[in-house]
């Protein structure tokens, strides 16, 4: 499972930049942001390392903006306001996870110290 987020206060890593695969690159199943091409274990060992952290770092703040917008949509302000299992549907959630992500969301819209959806 990924790091936690860090908290707001916390300066967040700058993972390694993704590189863009051009489209034949991304057609061969061996080929993986040139990883492939290098010989030196050292230096493939630190560029996977460096892609590890930058997919976690994106799934977190990836997860991050799932939860804003299930609080968002769950809002009971809005007319058109979706309910839990509505969210855990459009999202191919459980209900369960679906509330807890609504939680999760109004808690980083309102600026409180949170860790993920799996604290709550």
């Amino acid at each position: 499972m990924a790091e936690p987020t860090p908290r707001r206060n916390e300066s967040r890593l700058r993972p390694a930049p993704l590189l863009f695969e051009p489209a034949e690159a991304a057609g061969d199943p061996e080929h993986f942001f040139d990883l492939e091409s290098i010989d030196d274990p050292r230096a493939l060992l630190s560029r996977a390392t460096e892609l590890a952290q930058a997919f976690r770092a994106a799934a977190d703040r990836a997860v991050e903006f799932q939860a804003i917008a299930a609080a968002q949509l769950a809002d009971p302000r809005r007319f058109d306001r979706l309910t839990s299992a509505d969210i855990a549907e459009r999202a191919e959630w459980t209900e369960d996870y679906a509330k807890k992500m609504v939680e999760f969301g109004r808690d980083l819209m309102l600026g409180r110290d949170v860790s993920g959806p799996e604290s709550i």
